[in-house]
């Protein structure tokens, strides 16, 4: 009997610019993704937040796990822009990491260009 389909976690291990974004996900790396991300250092992952879900410290914990590497981070919060809850924002200052919410092509534009300039920048960015 055949091994069927296997369902994995998204990765793409490795640091990339987003080329798009809109319709529910993002281009990068000659890929698509359909939902949101997480661009690290340890690489791209797939996030399982949408526009509306409250952004609490649970959601973060993949970037709380890699802050050695992180010194910004940018919150594309979806169409607008929404504040970080303050326990979140708190528990990311602990850790020596500045967070600053944006829409998501803001947030998108900036990435792009922190990475560029080899920053040690990190992006939560929540489908539009």
């Amino acid at each position: 009997m055949g091994k069927g389909i296997e369902i994995r976690n998204a990765h793409f291990p490795g640091r990339a610019p987003i080329d798009a974004y809109g319709d529910g996900g993002f281009r990068f790396a000659d890929m698509s993704h359909r939902g949101s991300l997480l661009c690290l250092p340890s690489g791209i992952h797939g996030w399982d937040v949408t526009e509306g879900d409250v952004l609490d410290v649970g959601l973060f914990q993949r970037i709380l796990d890699e802050t050695a590497d992180i010194e910004v981070l940018l919150v594309g919060t979806g169409r607008d822009i929404r504040p970080i809850p303050s326990t979140l924002k708190s528990r990311l200052r602990e850790s020596n990491i500045v967070s600053d919410p944006m829409n998501t092509g803001a947030a998108v534009r900036t990435y792009n260009v922190m990475l560029a300039e080899s920053r040690a920048v990190a992006a939560a960015l929540i489908a539009v």
